[in-house]
């Protein structure tokens, strides 16, 4: 097991320690926002995500983190683990993917990130990914996964995407990966490399159309 000095990623891959016997579930559980930004030229720009964890995750990335022990988290408090989180995110690709286009969009390094809890201590993750280029225009389709299914993500509920900014036209369609499918079973999961992509049936799909 590879060991990260990162409590973010360090708390996953403790999680993950016990594989062989949890079989092919999650163990961390996240709830997606997002906004997709565009220039005035049309193009996009970035994505803007929130991301917000399980209580029993959250419980354990906050601890020791009340440095003035006064019962809350303060952004000020979480800012490092903020920072921990998006330099840990690069290596998995941000778990934001794009696919089925000729041309896949490349994002740059996050932006405008922090870290806030609400009065549970519940932790919600903001950060930007800017697009790499200017001129990324037209239909495309994103998807919000983690490919070895350790970590379950799973769409907001209402209005979980939205545009900002976008040419006069564009719609957004976000869809969950629906009712989850019956456990492999171990043998399957065992079975299984390090990069296979078994979360992609689990993918939440954001669908971008522009006349």
């Amino acid at each position: 097991m590879i060991l990260f000095m990162r409590r973010w990623v360090l708390a996953i891959f403790l999680v993950l320690g016990a594989m062989g016997n949890a079989g092919a579930h999650p163990h961390v559980f996240v709830v997606v926002k997002s906004q997709l930004i565009y220039s005035q030229d049309g193009s996009l720009k970035a994505i803007r995500h929130a991301w917000t964890f399980d209580e029993m995750f959250s419980s354990f990335a906050g601890q020791g983190l009340d440095k003035n022990g006064d019962g809350k988290l303060s952004r000020d408090e979480l800012a490092d683990l903020a920072k921990e989180n998006v330099q840990s995110l690069k290596e998995f690709a941000y778990f934001t993917l794009s696919k089925g286009e000729a041309r896949k969009i490349e994002f740059g390094e996050p932006a405008d990130y922090w870290l806030e809890a609400d009065d549970k201590k519940v932790l919600t993750l903001h950060f930007t990914l800017p697009v790499k280029g200017t001129d990324f225009k037209g239909n495309y389709e994103l998807e919000v996964y983690d490919p070895t299914y350790f970590i379950a993500f799973s769409l907001a509920e209402g209005k979980p995407v939205s545009l900002s900014g976008a040419p006069a036209g564009c719609t957004v369609n976000a869809k969950g990966p629906g009712s989850e499918p019956a456990s492999p079973g171990e043998a399957l999961y065992n079975q299984l490399q390090a990069g296979a992509d078994w979360g992609a049936q689990f993918a939440n799909k954001i669908t971008v159309r522009c006349p």
